[in-house]
């Protein structure tokens, strides 16, 4: 398939460029020049073969995508959460396989090792992760415990010098090319425990899923723990319970919250572009009222999405966000984007199913992001249960 020129321009229609630093701005360019460059011209190719591009992994380590707010001690950036932000809308710009690649890597595998690991653990895990010379992936969902993730049947069992893990995990991002996995099992307590397993241990094994027509180009398979000997210092000491895996999706939800409005980003721009080039009737289909209201309404919801993650942002380096707040916006971002995609498809006619342009595979990655770290639905409780008091989940 012939490279597409990235032409991408992004919308902002009510100057929130000016709320960001100078800082801000440096950082969201170079990683949209690293996409223009690296991602766009390979990504429809590696989408229509089902492969995942795996010199990226390299790469976003280079750009310091991997664990941006880690400490720099720990090999990350030690930047704030819009600039991580940021980051993540320009990689789904490209494409939401690229951004799961770096989200799963900084926020489910990084920051449980940075915020609940031993400072052996993090000497050892953290560089090599924010390098990108190790891949990583977190072991949460099973195949029949998926958004209630507190019924987890996999368990560790004491056995003098190390434990023994047994059960599987499914729909893992990263997994079959990751070197380490932090996964999540009961122990005989019945207490949710986190740790770290390596490739290579006795009885793991990483199967590919196949078949997907969502998330084509990131590589998704399964863990699975027949007997594992894991040595107890590969335990994350620092959280018992659901609340250690529940945190790690709070952050990799913020990055979702801004990373889908990218993929919008990416799907308005291309529309806008579309129309103001394709004639019919005698003139650009821009010029038409229809095609006008589905233009102004993308950018109204884009727009309204940027504030609302900004703010968001502010919050999260103030220590302020609530993960309800998280909640409201990764559920906001992932279904205006969906809207967005689907409307710049119908402007597009049959050139938005096709390869040439990248309206489709956004609209099939994002059936993916809606669902996954909490679904549309379960998103929508948890502001329902904010807001009434009522837990429409017991």
């Amino acid at each position: 398939m012939a490279a597409r020129t990235d032409l991408f321009q992004s919308p902002d229609y009510f100057g929130v460029d000016e709320l960001l630093t100078e800082e801000h701005l440096m950082i969201r360019d170079a990683v949209r020049s690293y996409v223009k460059k690296e991602i766009t011209p390979v990504i429809e190719d590696y989408a229509q073969r089902a492969e995942f591009p795996q010199q990226i992994v390299r790469q976003l380590g280079e750009l310091g995508c991997f664990g941006p707010t880690v400490p720099v001690e720990y090999g990350g950036g030690g930047l704030d959460y819009i600039s991580y932000g940021l980051m993540m809308q320009e990689l789904e710009r490209g494409d939401s396989g690229v951004r799961s690649t770096a989200s799963v890597q900084g926020s489910l595998v990084m920051f449980p090792i940075y915020a609940y690991g031993s400072e052996a653990q993090k000497q050892k895990y953290l560089p090599k992760l924010a390098s990108g010379e190790w891949l990583g992936c977190f072991g949460l969902t099973e195949p029949d415990h998926g958004s209630d993730p507190g019924s987890m049947l996999t368990t560790i069992k004491d056995a003098g010098d190390h434990v023994l893990l047994n059960g599987a995990k499914m729909w893992i991002s990263n997994a079959p090319f990751a070197q380490v996995a932090v996964v999540w099992a009961k122990n005989e307590a019945g207490d949710i425990t986190g740790l770290i397993v390596e490739r290579g241990m006795e009885g793991f094994s990483t199967p590919t899923t196949h078949g997907k027509w969502s998330l084509r180009a990131s590589s998704t398979g399964e863990l699975v723990f027949d007997n594992v000997k894991v040595p107890k210092e590969n335990i994350l000491p620092g959280v018992k319970g659901i609340k250690g895996p529940l945190s790690c999706l709070t952050k990799a939800r913020y990055g979702i919250a801004w990373g889908a409005i990218g993929a919008a980003m990416d799907c308005y721009d291309t529309a806008l572009r579309y129309s103001q080039e394709r004639i019919q009737f005698g003139k650009p289909i821009g010029a038409f009222q229809l095609q006008q209201k589905k233009l102004a309404e993308m950018i109204t919801e884009i727009t309204k999405a940027q504030l609302l993650n900004w703010r968001l942002g502010v919050l999260m380096n103030e220590g302020k966000v609530t993960p309800q707040q998280v909640s409201m916006a990764k559920r906001n971002s992932c279904e205006i984007a969906t809207q967005v995609c689907r409307d710049a498809r119908q402007m597009l006619g049959g050139m938005g199913i096709t390869g040439e342009y990248p309206v489709m595979r956004h609209m099939m990655n994002l059936e993916s992001v809606i669902t996954y770290e909490g679904t549309h639905d379960i998103h929508l409780l948890i502001t329902g249960m904010d807001v009434t008091g009522f837990n429409a989940f017991k």
